[in-house]
């Protein structure tokens, strides 16, 4: 019998039942680096998702994890690469990014296409998600200031015309719920979408920026200290303290640069639709299924 405790465990995703030349081929091109995988089983998972693990013998690398994912792509299946010491870590956080990932839209760019300025602001937007703008600070109050005049009502218009939860958010979170599970939802985005979320989804904790709002208008700024990169990592620290536990309890999902540093050294990472070089660095890469799946990672 194979140690699970001291290998690494694959998994692959798909909406339908796992291609059997999709098996073959990850485990011809793992072979290739020396690492042979050995079946694990296949599962279904509520009737919308289906899966098959893997246990490799030793840890595998950024670089054999991309030329994986690859093959996997071909299949429109989603790859995802847990740490050996998982179980005995179990899972007590969900810690998620808003914009792009929870939601299906960046709001800030939304609320920016009302007065006709989304293209300026979505440029800084991708920019900094790419990881080419590192100050997000610097860039939020660039992007904010082009938001100065605009009316207060835009956000209602923004929430109710233009944002919706991504595929699977409803279910993710109540099985998170049914699990016992604290959620936490830390944005770059603003209190007022974050609030009706957090009353939408029974969230037990939101954490965003807040911006000022005089005379039923954006002023162009924002109050307070902006919640950055790395202020979403503090609140996540903050939340596995109070609960007794630390980091490699949590499971972290995002899709930009600024989520890194909350998603490093958690237990699973998720990245959503994300940019390439969160991608990357991330357990588990989401692209062909909903947030939900991410509930067969901790079943």
């Amino acid at each position: 019998m194979i140690n699970t405790m001291s290998n690494q465990i694959l998994i692959a995703i798909c909406r339908e039942p796992i291609a059997q030349k999709l098996s073959f081929e990850l485990k011809e091109e793992a072979l290739q680096f020396g690492i042979p995988l050995h079946t694990e089983g296949e599962q279904s998972f509520n009737g919308a998702y289906h899966s098959e693990r893997w246990i490799s013998n030793q840890l595998i690398d950024a670089q054999q994890r991309e030329r994986l994912r690859l093959i996997a792509g071909k299949f429109k299946t989603d790859l995802c690469f847990l740490k050996p010491e998982l179980k005995a870590n179990p899972i007590r956080v969900l810690a998620m990014d808003m914009d792009s990932t929870l939601i299906n839209i960046e709001c800030i760019d939304e609320i920016a296409d009302f007065t006709g300025k989304k293209s300026a602001v979505a440029q800084i937007t991708e920019a900094t998600m790419r990881g080419e703008i590192k100050d997000f600070k610097e860039s939020l109050r660039r992007r904010v200031a082009l938001l100065e005049g605009v009316s207060a009502d835009t956000l209602e218009a923004v929430y109710q015309e233009r944002l919706r939860p991504n595929p699977g958010v409803a279910e993710l979170l109540a099985g998170a719920h049914e699990r016992g599970i604290y959620t936490l939802l830390v944005s770059g985005g603003f209190t007022f979408f974050t609030e009706k979320l957090r009353h939408q989804f029974d969230l037990k904790q939101t954490q965003a920026n807040t911006l000022e709002i005089i005379d039923n208008k954006l002023t162009g700024k924002v109050l307070g200290d902006i919640v950055d990169g790395f202020a979403k990592a503090s609140y996540l620290d903050e939340v596995c303290s109070n609960l007794g536990c630390s980091k490699v309890n949590s499971m972290t999902m995002g899709d930009g640069a600024n989520d890194l540093i909350m998603m490093n050294g958690s237990g699973i990472s998720v990245a959503y639709k994300a940019k390439p070089v969160v991608k990357e660095k991330a357990d588990a890469a989401f692209d062909y299924v909903g947030l939900d799946a991410a509930l067969i990672l901790i079943a």
